[in-house]
């Protein structure tokens, strides 16, 4: 690979995959990192861009006591009523777009070579992350071990975080779409930093 041009690195996964790990990995090796679903959450955060017009489609108990959204209750409205998922993802995205763009210029503007668009539903968004990145690279892991590595970091019960895996794109999906795979099934953290350091030199890192 040409190592001295600008990439436009998509890097996705399914929760639990080790996608983020991945990510803060690259960004200490140099790519400006721009989070999609972090900047998602501080749309829907108290005083979000993202709020007023959630409140507008949803009604105000879709926004917990604190003023961000309540997600969990967004989740449970969502699996239910796949037009809340859309009409949802129409506020979103935008600001999202919109957010993201700025960070791609203010990353330009520093100087940097590589761009990392980590985006947890790339593959769902179908052509429109697609066209934006030169690389997409996957995270990959089997159902199992997704299920483990979410129960053991957050709590959440079993078929709470089946119908999350379900809301995602399978995992062929993931890896039909796929330019680079980093396959963490039982990785050390000391061998996926080797994986990752072997990817990151194809791309200038």
């Amino acid at each position: 690979m040409n190592v001295s041009r600008l990439w436009r690195l998509g890097l996705t996964g399914g929760i639990g995959s080790g996608k983020s790990t991945v990510a803060g990995m690259l960004a200490a090796r140099g790519a400006a990192v721009m989070d999609a679903d972090a900047i998602s959450r501080s749309v829907t955060a108290p005083g979000g861009l993202a709020i007023a017009p959630i409140t507008k489609a949803f009604g105000a108990t879709m926004i917990g006591a604190d003023g961000a959204m309540d997600r969990q209750a967004m989740r449970e409205r969502i699996f239910k009523d796949p037009d809340a998922k859309r009409q949802l993802e129409a506020i979103i995205h935008p600001l999202v777009s919109q957010i993201t763009a700025e960070q791609v210029q203010a990353a330009l503007h520093s100087g940097s070579r590589c761009l990392v668009f980590d985006v947890p539903l790339l593959v769902e968004s179908g052509d429109r992350w697609r066209r934006q990145v030169d690389q997409v690279l996957v995270v990959d892991c089997d159902t199992d071990t997704q299920r483990q590595r979410v129960m053991a970091r957050s709590g959440l019960a079993l078929d709470e975080i089946d119908r999350i895996i379900a809301l995602q794109a399978r995992r062929e999906q993931r890896l039909a779409c796929a330019d680079v795979v980093i396959f963490n099934q039982s990785l050390s953290l000391i061998e996926l930093e080797v994986q990752v350091t072997q990817v990151a030199a194809d791309f200038g890192l």
